[in-house]
This record gives structure tokens, sequence and C-alpha cells, in this order.
């Protein structure tokens, strides 16, 4: 699948949107580090030869760890020996696609502890984000290297684990990979290159959005455990599983803003509710959030679960920005530009799933040449700090620093009793 316009199909974009991704460091003006410019891996090209296959773990069979495990094996570089999942019927069949012996495919909550003892030497993380920062520990405490999938955590104290496991990798040499898609597109990063060049003069404002369309986030009835809630991105609608819409969906378009500012902003208020046509979680499907800079700058952004709008027929993540000299858009699937000014650029549509594969492509290659920076992962940390702020002043119905939030720490947790281990 090539999605090449905001029109191809909605459960392709919710398939890519929840897939995972890579991301580029900040700005070298903002961290002293310059974004890398690598052309995708193309989907059509031939699997590169290698002499030796990695042998990677893959946690999470649902949609989308089924869906990454696949690109592993296309890129040549990787080779499954085991796989969990809370599911056993999940895993048994995730096993069977990959080819895994029977006796490395795990189930239950500590199915992850035996997968991360068979033998494999990195993991590939795709269960609910609540789970990212136990299974990061885990696996570096077993010694291997990760890719992970977005948000890197669902609240505060989540997120400061992840900060300090990364630099935990680099001291230990382990890759540690998250994987965002937006960023790793070169038509976005010729945008994003041409606005901290000074494309659009000053600064101003900036309006983004993301709409999560189709029907694929469905909220059944609350149950004896959480059990039903760990599957088919039911997940979505408890906060202590997923973070809220706006941190596990929206933070794909909020990571780009920060990306190309190349700083985070130090403030938010808004207000956010849930009007999704059954609501048993406590996730709010829809937000308003203007978030604010310390030079000023304003950011207003939109979260809204369109499922049952007829006029949001697929997913939106975008962002205009707009400048005294000219105005830009970066998007995960639409069309990318910058307009007006010094350096106009006509843009094209990005492709999400080329950038997939490119994340994949280096995480091998970091591997290979022992390049332990973590860049990507690192500058997640900071954007995943901006989708819990705007959360949380949105929920609060208040004014909330990133400051005082750091100081509070709020902590989610969600009841898991009554699963099987």
């Amino acid at each position: 699948m090539r999605p090449n316009s905001m029109d191809f199909g909605r459960r392709d974009f919710l398939r890519l949107a929840h897939a995972g991704m890579a991301v580029l460091p900040f700005s070298g003006t903002a961290r002293g580090l310059e974004p890398r410019e690598t052309e995708p891996v193309g989907i059509g090209a031939a699997p590169r030869t290698y002499n030796r296959k990695i042998k990677v773990g893959l946690i999470g069979c649902g949609g989308r760890g089924t869906w990454i495990s696949s690109l592993f094996t296309a890129h040549g570089g990787f080779t499954f020996n085991a796989v969990a999942d809370y599911f056993e019927e999940r895993a048994a069949r995730a096993g069977g696609q990959l080819g895994v012996s029977p006796s490395c495919c795990f189930h239950g909550l500590d199915g992850y502890q035996r997968l991360m003892a068979s033998g494999v030497e990195a993991v590939v993380l795709q269960t609910p984000p609540y789970f990212f920062p136990q299974h990061a520990a885990a696996a570096l405490d077993a010694g291997l290297h990760i890719y992970m999938a977005k948000p890197v955590a669902i609240d505060i104290p989540g997120t400061l684990t992840i900060k300090r496991l990364v630099e935990r990798a680099k001291a230990e040499k382990r890759v540690f990979q998250a994987d965002y898609q937006l960023p790793r597109d070169p038509v976005n990063v010729e945008v994003a290159k041409r606005i901290r060049a000074g494309a659009l003069g000053r600064m101003q404002t900036i309006f983004s959005s993301g709409w999560a369309g189709g029907n694929g986030y469905q909220d059944p009835p609350l149950e004896g455990t959480v059990e039903n809630r760990l599957k088919d991105l039911v997940w979505c609608n408890d906060i202590a599983l997923g973070g809220d819409y706006i941190v596990h969906y929206d933070v794909h378009i909020l990571d780009a803003v920060v990306w190309t500012l190349g700083k985070a902003p130090v403030a938010a208020l808004g207000a956010s509710a849930a009007f999704r046509p059954s609501v048993h979680g406590d996730a709010r499907d829809s937000s308003l959030v203007v978030y604010l800079f310390d030079d000023g700058t304003m950011w207003c952004h939109q979260g809204i679960l369109g499922s049952y709008h007829d006029w949001i027929k697929t997913g939106r993540l975008t962002a205009s920005l707009q400048g005294t000299q000219g105005t830009a858009c970066l998007s995960y699937a639409g069309k990318s530009y910058v307009r007006g000014g010094p350096r106009h650029f006509s843009g094209g549509v990005p492709n999400p799933e080329a950038s997939v594969r490119t994340n994949i492509d280096e995480f091998r290659q970091a591997i290979d040449v022992g390049d332990y920076s973590n860049e990507q992962v690192t500058r997640a940390v900071e954007s995943n700090f901006t989708a819990i702020l705007g959360r949380e002043a949105a929920a609060r119905r208040d004014r909330v620093t990133l400051e005082a939030l750091l100081a509070e720490r709020p902590a989610l947790t969600p009841d898991l009793s009554g699963l099987k281990s």
C-alpha cells in the first residue's frame, strides 16, 4: 500500500498512524544536533543481503505488531525468533506467520520476560504504551536493542523513565529507536529545513489538527478485568493504558511541530471532552489546546475522533505554520509545502510506510556500526512531554506549565488485577 493522498483508506491511515515511528533530532540551534536527511528505503526495493540476521522478538502481536513485523521481515536484516502477546491465540497466530517455533510463542502479562530470556538480540515493542517503560527497562536488563512504537509513555513518570533509559542505553551501547514517520519523510524534512532557515520570517501562529477518522476505535462496555481493553485499539479509550487521544494519536503532529521548531512549549491551556457514540473508557476524544512558547509564539491544536462523522472519511494529521513572510504545512499523509516568502517549496505528499522502512533500515545500520546516539528517542521524550502537557491542561480546563507538571509528576496506573500472568 502506498498512501499518496489524504484520500487513502481509513483503515490504512489508522494502521500507519498507530504503527510506531522514528524521529529526527531537534534542530541544531536548539540541541546542538542536525537532522539527518536520509532518503526513505523504497517500498519496492529488494531486501539487502546480510551475512547474519539479527534475532528479534516481537512483543505485541495485534494489528500494529503484525504489520511492523512484516516490514522487519521484508527488510532482510532481521529474523523473528520469538513473539509474545497477552492473548495466547494472537501470539500463536503471529508466531505461525513469522515462522517462530511454538515453544517461543509466549503469552500472559509476563510473556515478555520469557521472550527476553529466549536468546533474541533485539525487541520490537508494540503493546499498549502503558507497558513501554517497563518493557524497555527489562530489555536493557537483558542487554537487548529496542525498537519501540509511540508514544514513549502515557504519563510524566513513565516519560522520565524512558529519558533515563535512553541515557542508560547510550552508556551500555544499545540502540534505542522510537518509531515516528512524519519527520523521516524527505518532503517534510525539506519543509522543516526551510522553516529553520527563515522561510516564514518571524513565527507568529501555528494551527495543528489530529483527526482520528475511520471506525478503528471501538469502546465496548467495561468488564470485570481490563482484558477486553488490551486489544483491537480498545486501549485507546482508557487513559491509563493509552494516554488519551492527544497522547497516543495526536502526538504524531505534535512531535512534528516540536521537531521543526527545535523547542517545546512551556505552558498550555485548553478543554477536552468525550463525544464518541458509546463512551465506556475515560479517554477524551475531542480537545482544543493552546500551547505557549517562551518567545511568545502561539500554537493552537485541535483533536477530534471523527468515526461518527461522514465528513471525516480518513485520519488527518497536519500543522499549518504562519510567519511574517510566508506559510507552511507539515503533514503525515497530505501535502506538505512552503508558500510565499524567499524559500517557496511546492512540496509533495509524504509516504508514511516508506518512512517506517527507513526507520527499520537505520535501526539495523545503527546496530552494525555501533551508533548509540539514539537521537530519535531522545527527542521523542520532549514531544511526549508536550502531548501530556496538552492533555493535562485540557482535562483541567486550566493553564498548566510544563515546569509545574514536572514537579507534580501525576502518575497513571491501570488496574491489572485478575489478568493472566
